[in-house]
C-alpha cells in the first residue's frame, strides 16, 4: 500500500523542529529511522497531515557517560549502540538487549528515541530503561522536561510526551561494580517481535549477598513491567536455586498477559517464570565472578 498524502518538512535545526511541532501539534509525526512509522504510514494506520524529518539534527546522535548515567541521544542508531565499547562497559544490559532488535539493516536505521517513543510493550529498549529505572529528556519551545521511566510509558504504544515535545535523550544508570546482567526473550524467529522477554541486573555486596536488583518483563502487559516486589525479595539475600525459584513464582503469579494468535496468556505466564529464573541465575553468576 501507499502512504496517505502529507506535507514533508526537512528542518535543519532543533528550533525549527520545535516550531513545527508547536504549530501543527497532533497533525504532525516525527520521522527518525522510520522503522516503525513507515509501515504504519503504508498501512494507513497513521495518517499525519505533516511529516517532520529530524535526520538533519546531528547533535542528537551521541553516546557519553556523565553524572553516573549513560546518556544516549535520541537519533543514535541501534547499530552504533551495539558497537559502542562505552555501552558494553557502562551499561552491559543494554549491550545485551540491543542485538535482539530486529536485524542488522533495521538496527542500522532505527534510533534510540524512535524505539522509546513508539512504546511497543514487546520492544527491547523500553524494557531495559524500565528495568534500570532510567529517564528521558524531552524538549519543547517552552523548555526541557525530564521524565522518569515509570511516568513515561502510559499504555500500549503511548507515552507521556505531548504533541509539542521532542524526545532528545535517554539516560541509563551506569552499572556499579560486582554487577551481572542477563537479557532473554522468546520469539518465533530471531528479529520477530518477542512473545515474552526479561531484563535482569544484579549487584552483589563483597560478602556475596545481593545489594541491588533490577528486573522487568516485556510482552506481558500494556507497558514494560518492572517487578519491584521481586526486586525487594532479592535484596540482601544469598543468590541460589531456592531464592530464584521463589522469585520466578512471585514474578508470574499475578501476571495477566495478553492473549493473541501468537500465544495464549497461560503460555506467556509460564515462559515469563522460566525466563526470570534463568536470567537471575545468569546475572548472579556474572556478578559472583567479580566478587572473587
Amino acid at each position: 500500500m501507499k502512504p496517505p498524502r502529507f506535507v514533508y518538512h526537512d528542518p535543519a535545526t532543533r528550533s525549527e523542529v520545535l516550531a513545527l511541532l508547536d504549530i501543527y501539534e497532533d497533525e504532525a509525526k516525527l520521522l527518525a529511522g522510520g522503522q516503525s512509522l513507515m509501515p504504519l504510514l503504508n498501512m494507513r494506520l497513521a495518517q499525519p497531515a505533516h511529516l517532520v524529518d529530524i535526520n538533519r539534527l546531528p547533535d542528537l546522535a551521541y553516546i557519553r557517560e556523565e553524572d553516573g548515567y549513560l546518556a544516549i541521544g535520541a537519533l543514535t542508531r541501534h547499530r552504533d549502540i551495539e558497537r559502542s565499547p562505552l555501552v558494553h562497559r557502562s551499561c552491559p544490559l543494554l549491550a545485551q538487549a540491543i542485538v535482539f532488535v530486529g536485524h542488522a539493516p533495521i538496527r542500522s536505521r532505527g534510533t534510540m528515541g524512535g524505539s522509546l517513543a513508539h512504546a511497543d510493550p514487546a520492544a527491547e529498549l523500553p524494557v531495559v530503561l524500565q528495568a534500570l529505572g532510567g529517564h528521558v529528556r524531552a524538549e519543547a519551545l517552552a523548555g526541557y522536561r525530564d521524565i522518569p521511566v515509570e511516568m513515561f510509558f502510559t499504555n500500549q504504544l503511548q507515552t507521556s510526551l505531548t504533541s509539542k515535545e521532542l524526545l532528545i535523550e535517554a539516560r541509563f544508570p551506569v552499572a556499579p561494580p560486582r554487577t551481572g546482567t542477563a537479557f532473554s526473550e522468546v520469539s518465533r524467529r530471531h528479529g520477530d517481535y518477542a512473545l515474552v522477554g526479561v531484563a535482569a541486573q544484579l549487584s552483589l555486596h563483597e560478602n556475596g549477598t545481593i545489594s541491588a536488583a533490577h528486573l522487568a518483563l516485556m510482552g506481558v502487559a500494556e507497558t514494560p513491567l518492572r517487578m519491584q516486589e521481586v526486586e525487594a525479595l532479592l535484596l540482601d539475600q544469598q543468590p541460589g536455586e531456592a531464592l530464584f525459584s521463589t522469585a520466578a513464582e512471585r514474578a508470574c503469579s499475578d501476571l495477566e498477559p495478553p492473549e493473541d494468535l501468537h500465544a495464549s496468556a497461560e503460555y506467556r505466564r509460564r515462559v515469563a517464570g522460566v525466563l526470570v529464573s534463568r536470567a537471575l541465575h545468569t546475572a548472579a553468576e556474572q556478578a559472583s565472578k567479580q566478587v572473587r
